[in-house]
């Protein structure tokens, strides 16, 4: 149903400058991934790619076609020639022809080998699969959790919008009654409007996390989507027990890491397929020839082969083995990288921990509680307007910081996860 969402103050978690048309989707952060497993078109291709990959291993596995040749026809009446019995009817006494079959035999394994590359790249289309979901999924969880910051955020200044709103109604009548000072009324007001500069700021932001989520899930324009999950401190406690299991299972299981010893054994396969290849192949043939010798019908066989007296295949062979040592050396650099990485995400993610410990719920709702003490005062004027706005700016600086606290803990989560490999 189409819905027309304007800019209303006392709506908690959005609030649009303009009025706009459009769908709105809730969904939660698990259903969305499952739309996401199930929609992205990159995933999709992926997986058609390891499609055709298997159709050039069944590819492989077939023989080269036999080749006939027909030759040495005449189309024409030829004379002063041997009598020959007829082919077909009476045609056939004064004809010649020759008809061959020939069969090229891959030596040295070649089908074989090739056969066995081909699997071997089937299993590299696997693992850059497993690599493209590996990044999507980042970059997925990662768009959600700003799209909950914001949707938070949104919801605070929209709160204090609504609150500021009415305090500023009622300092107009108590500055048109003469109660008060036109300053402090405009202290009011401009508060109200940076809270609302702000909350824009948000909106815009919400737009571009918007456009990459409803990519990531083949979603159309006229939607917009709302994550149902707040934020919440991601599960496990780890130990520096888990880090060195981490790091040893990366060199095994990370999709990266694999694909590099993927790309290590297609080089080795190669070198055998490239040696394989200063053999050469046979090819046997059998002939039946009309006319064209002593024998008025002769059938013969033959064979043929390249001679490998000036090419051997050395420069491939010296390149294949070039390529050998450079994968070698860079599925090396990945386990370096990959340690690396777990390590340094694992204490960014030990320290942003640390401090959300400090955070914990009481602290928030004390400050929610303090905020309704003070706005409470402020009517009853039992304390002034300069104690209200400082203690205001303090509870959003902390509001803030308790967002974006836990926002970074859940990123840095997530980047344990991706370096890692796996969800944890």
């Amino acid at each position: 149903m189409k819905k027309i969402i304007f800019t209303i103050l006392c709506i908690p978690l959005f609030a649009y400058a303009s009025a706009q048309v459009s769908d709105t989707v809730k969904i939660s952060r698990s259903e969305a991934e499952s739309a996401f497993l199930e929609r992205n078109i990159d995933l999709i291709v992926r997986k058609l790619e390891i499609s055709q990959a298997e159709a050039r291993v069944l590819q492989a596995k077939y023989w080269p076609n036999p080749t006939l040749t027909v030759d040495e026809v005449n189309l024409w009446r030829t004379y002063d020639i041997e009598a020959q019995p007829a082919l077909i009817g009476n045609w056939g006494k004064s004809s010649q022809i020759s008809v061959q079959i020939e069969q090229v035999i891959k030596t040295a394994g070649k089908r074989r080998k090739n056969i066995e590359l081909q699997k071997i790249e089937v299993d590299g289309e696997k693992y850059e699969w497993q690599e493209v979901l590996r990044e999507l999924k980042k970059l997925l969880r990662n768009t959600m959790t700003e799209m909950a910051y914001n949707q938070e955020l949104q919801q605070l200044y929209a709160s204090q919008i609504s609150s500021i709103t009415k305090l500023a109604a009622s300092y107009k009548n108590q500055l048109n009654a003469g109660n008060i000072s036109k300053a402090e009324y405009i202290r009011l007001k401009a508060q109200e409007v940076e809270f609302r500069k702000k909350q824009v700021s948000l909106q815009q932001e919400a737009e571009e996390h918007q456009t990459e989520l409803k990519a990531l899930l083949m979603l159309p324009a006229d939607r917009y989507v709302i994550i149902t999950d707040s934020l919440k401190q991601p599960p496990g406690d780890f130990s520096e027990l888990d880090l060195d299991r981490w790091i040893a299972e990366s060199a095994e299981n990370r999709p990266d890491i694999l694909l590099a010893r993927n790309q290590e054994k297609q080089a080795l396969k190669n070198l055998e397929i490239q040696n394989a290849l200063k053999t050469p192949d046979l090819t046997f043939s059998v002939g039946y020839d009309r006319g064209g010798n002593i024998m008025k019908d002769f059938i013969g066989v033959g064979v043929s082969l390249d001679l490998p007296i000036f090419d051997r295949n050395k420069g491939n062979i010296q390149d294949a083995r070039i390529e050998v040592d450079k994968t070698a050396y860079e599925t090396r650099k990945n386990i370096v990288k990959s340690q690396n990485e777990i390590s340094s995400v694992y204490q960014n993610y030990l320290r942003t921990k640390k401090i959300s410990a400090e955070l914990d719920d009481d602290y928030e709702s004390t400050l929610d509680s303090l905020l309704v003490s003070h706005e409470k005062n402020f009517r009853l004027r039992n304390i002034s307007m300069l104690e209200y706005m400082d203690f205001l700016e303090t509870f959003i600086d902390n509001k803030i910081i308790i967002l974006d606290t836990r926002k970074e803990l859940n990123e840095y989560f997530e980047n344990l996860q991706y370096v890692v490999g796996k969800d944890l």
